[in-house]
């Protein structure tokens, strides 16, 4: 899965990439048309690492993965100026027949 010259990422490392999944109207309405699941990421995961992770939690087949670098708006809180944080979201292609039910999954 992974390219030539990349080496596997370890199970301990799987478990720091995906944070939580994004649960919203949006990610709704994109897992309803076109299949697809929406992940907060760790910052410095890629998009294999995503792939394998999602692939090994969820026992599902990923076709894509494209990432989203958020920047945090800027807020001010009284007079001091300052900024949200910053996150980075996986959107996670799955293949046709494939899906993740996170009703499911909690219980």
């Amino acid at each position: 899965m992974l390219k030539e010259g990349r080496k596997m990422p370890n199970d301990h490392r799987l478990y720091q990439v995906l944070l939580a999944p994004v649960i919203s109207e949006k990610a709704m309405r994109l897992g309803d048309r076109y299949n697809q699941v929406v992940f907060r990421t760790a910052p410095d995961a890629g998009k294999a690492e995503v792939r394998e992770a999602v692939e090994s939690f969820f026992n599902v087949q990923v076709q894509s993965v494209q990432i989203l670098n958020q920047k945090g708006k800027a807020r001010t809180s009284g007079r001091f100026p300052g900024c949200r944080k910053g996150t980075r979201k996986a959107y996670v292609c799955l293949k046709p027949g494939q899906e993740i039910n996170f009703e499911a999954e909690s219980k």
